[in-house]
């Protein structure tokens, strides 16, 4: 049994699209829904889909080993970045080596880092005059994107892309992608 956390800062929309992905296989459970923001969206995901979900702030995030204590009390095996826009302490990376893992709505290592997320990357990408974005899978560590790149997958733009237009289509991707990849890491643990 892989028993997996998802941390989100917004809608939750890749954290739903998960969950109901890995309903109905009995080796996967998605144990709880953490998030910094008390009126994400993800919020009332997870109570729609009976999953838990516990809020923090800053401090205890940053600064104690709460987060880390409760994930390894849920005996967590891997833990989902999908939407979350805090740095991950190296507390946490170092409690979970190679088995925290993030989706950025581009292709790395163009248009990551600090304060790049949401509709940032996606009106960096316009403004450059891009002909393609995407998504790109990767472990964490202690850098804002910067951990070993698991996949990549990519969408055409053209001139008439707005950065709506673009994040219509990274969307897209991630929810049929993210999944999927986690599913083949799952099957390695």
């Amino acid at each position: 049994m892989t028993r997996i956390a998802i941390f989100a800062s917004g809608s939750g929309s890749n954290a739903e699209r998960i969950t109901t992905y890995f309903a109905d296989k009995e080796s996967v459970i998605i144990e709880i829904f953490l998030s910094n923001n008390p009126t994400a969206g993800v919020i009332e995901r997870g109570r729609r889909l009976g999953i838990p979900t516990v809020l923090f702030d800053k401090k205890t995030f940053s600064k104690t080993n709460k987060i880390v204590d409760l994930l390894q009390n849920q005996q967590i095996d891997l833990v989902i970045l999908a939407g979350f826009l805090w740095l991950i302490p190296e507390n946490l990376v170092k409690a979970f080596p190679n088995k925290i893992i993030n989706i950025h709505p581009a292709l790395l290592p163009k248009y990551g880092g600090k304060g790049m997320w949401g509709h940032f990357v996606h009106e960096a990408v316009v403004e450059a005059g891009e002909k393609e974005s995407g998504i790109t899978i990767h472990f964490v560590n202690e850098h804002y994107d910067d951990g070993k790149v698991i996949f990549q997958a990519k969408c055409g733009l053209v001139s008439t892309d707005t950065p709506e237009d673009v994040a219509r289509k990274v969307q897209a991707l991630e929810h049929i992608h993210f999944p999927e990849v986690l599913e083949k890491i799952i099957a390695t643990i």
